[in-house]
């Protein structure tokens, strides 16, 4: 074996093989234990906005409790300020993330959890956003307005060419 030779551990994450999984604990009812199980062991992230209208200052104070209590569960969470009320939490094991996403959204100012693309209403959100577990509004957005846009051109002209024009 070579001297050179990368472990296992040591390897970064893309590289490294995948955890096998236990299809046996795998509840059919819920989507979210296949997730937590095909995320075990990975990177992730998810976004977390802060209720009201806080400063920066504030959402930095505001998460860092958070973040805190989360270290105090034992759990590993960086957290990155990216906006005046947005946040990132890094999660270094991704099998954690609903247990985490579950422990902020009863928090007092958190408005929201995006964690996979579902947005999870906190308890600081305003009772117009309280629609539980909503896809983001952007995509569903832009798919409503691509399929509009597809469905307009159908009824203008439903032929593959223009016909040609006599010159």
């Amino acid at each position: 074996q070579k001297d050179d030779d990368i472990e296992e551990g040591d390897l970064p994450e893309h590289k490294r093989p995948p955890a096998p999984i236990d299809f046996s604990k795998i509840d059919p009812g819920k989507p979210e234990s296949i997730l937590k199980l095909t995320k075990k062991g990975k990177t992730l992230m998810m976004f977390v906005t802060v209720s009201g209208n806080p400063t920066e200052k504030e959402t930095e104070e505001i998460t860092s409790l958070w973040q805190g209590g989360l270290f105090n569960a034992n759990y590993d969470v960086q957290r990155f300020i990216v906006g005046s009320n947005r946040a990132i939490f890094m999660l270094r094991d991704g099998g954690y993330a609903w247990e985490i996403k579950d422990f902020l959204i009863n928090q007092e100012r958190c408005a929201d959890v995006t964690l996979e693309g579902q947005v999870y209403p906190g308890k600081g959100a305003d009772e117009n956003e309280k629609v539980k577990n909503k896809t983001k509004p952007e995509k569903a957005k832009k798919k409503k307005d691509a399929e509009k846009k597809s469905s307009n051109s159908v009824k203008e002209d439903n032929r593959a060419t223009k016909q040609r024009e006599e010159l």
